[in-house]
């Protein structure tokens, strides 16, 4: 039996693979990334609080400018009311002088003696008194408002400043944001090339071994049944393979690469995402097989399949009675699958090694 003890080897033998140098770079990236993450958050919130002291900058500025307005508007008002008392104090001199008595010789002001020239003169200084005293109250309110309102275009300079600078900080940061998101565009840009290359060689590599494999399990199994043929006595001939799966197979290899970039769905037998037994149903379903959603009990309604027989649409299944894992054979040393959380629906090299446990047609 020298050579199923081959073929027992071969079929058992497992390729571990040193970690790919692509990954340290990957690493190396998303590291990066991760940092670069951080530093645009970081300046969210320096934005943000930049944005709220220009609006309290602006708002202050706001309120010194009606306190300027009422200020300027009371400086208005005086000089109005001063110009008034001006005009109404000279009226009522002339008028005094003119109509003070009922007739002339009975006012002392109107006389030509030095009684009514000192009555006029004293008169003048009481009218002179009072312009004075508005004048004086006009110039110290003036005086008053004109200070104050300078000291509020003063603040008002200084809020519009902080006002200003708050705006073009909060510009600078918006521009630095956007820089940090360009570079972080460029590393995950680079990030999904090394797992594109990296995915790509290691499905080029899986795919080489699955073929290898698949060539070495058919030979073995000529050899087997050549040796079989020359001691028909010796050897019971090995099992008929089961029948072909036909268009079946392909229909249901159709079906299944419908579903690429679908995501994996915990429980998913939709559009909107499968799990890895839910894509094999779903694709034999179309070919009008019906298989429960469960990759062991997918198993055990399958006919079992030796590697060297494997056609487009049987199953592989991996684990414990096929409980784990569930995938479908497309040809060329390939299959397709809804692999773990967090990716989508892939064609990659057909695995027999790390829990295979057989493969099925249904």
């Amino acid at each position: 039996m020298p050579v199923l003890a081959v073929v027992i080897v071969c079929s058992g033998t497992v390729l571990v693979s040193a970690r790919p140098s692509g990954a340290d770079q990957i690493s190396d990236a998303k590291a990066k990334a991760a940092q670069i993450e951080a530093q645009i958050t970081a300046t969210g919130h320096r934005i943000d609080a930049l944005d709220q002291q220009y609006q309290a900058d602006v708002a202050h500025k706001a309120s010194l400018d009606g306190q300027i307005g009422a200020t300027q508007a009371k400086i208005t008002q005086t000089r109005q009311q001063v110009t008034g008392d001006q005009v109404v104090l000279r009226k009522a001199a002339v008028n005094a002088f003119v109509t003070g008595n009922s007739a002339t010789n009975q006012e002392p002001l109107f006389s030509g003696n030095q009684k009514s020239a000192d009555a006029e003169q004293e008169y003048n200084q009481v009218a002179e008194g009072d312009l004075g005293t508005a004048v004086a109250n006009l110039n110290t309110a003036q005086n008053q408002l004109n200070a104050q309102e300078a000291t509020l275009q003063t603040q008002d300079q200084q809020a519009a400043a902080a006002a200003s600078a708050a705006n073009a900080a909060q510009n600078q940061g918006v521009q630095e944001q956007a820089q940090q998101q360009q570079s972080l565009n460029q590393v995950n840009g680079q990030i999904a090339t090394l797992i594109a290359q990296q995915q790509a060689a290691a499905a080029a590599a899986a795919q080489a071994a699955a073929t290898a494999r698949i060539q070495a399990a058919q030979q073995a199994a000529a050899a087997v049944a050549t040796q079989a043929a020359a001691n028909p006595t010796t050897q019971s001939p090995p099992p008929p393979p089961p029948p072909s799966s036909g268009g079946a197979g392909g229909a249901a290899v159709a079906a299944a690469e419908s579903y690429l970039g679908v995501p994996y769905v915990w429980g998913g037998a939709s559009r909107a995402g499968v799990d890895c037994s839910g894509l094999t149903m779903l694709a034999w379903a179309a070919a009008g097989v019906s298989l429960p959603h469960y990759s062991g009990g997918q198993m055990s309604d399958s006919t079992p399949v030796p590697i060297s027989d494997l056609e487009p649409g049987d199953l592989l299944f991996y684990g414990p009675g096929g409980s784990q894992h569930v995938a479908m054979y497309i040809g060329g040393g390939q299959m397709i699958e809804a692999p773990y959380t967090g990716e989508h629906v892939w064609i990659v090299g057909a695995r027999f090694g790390g829990g295979f446990a057989g493969a099925g047609r249904p």
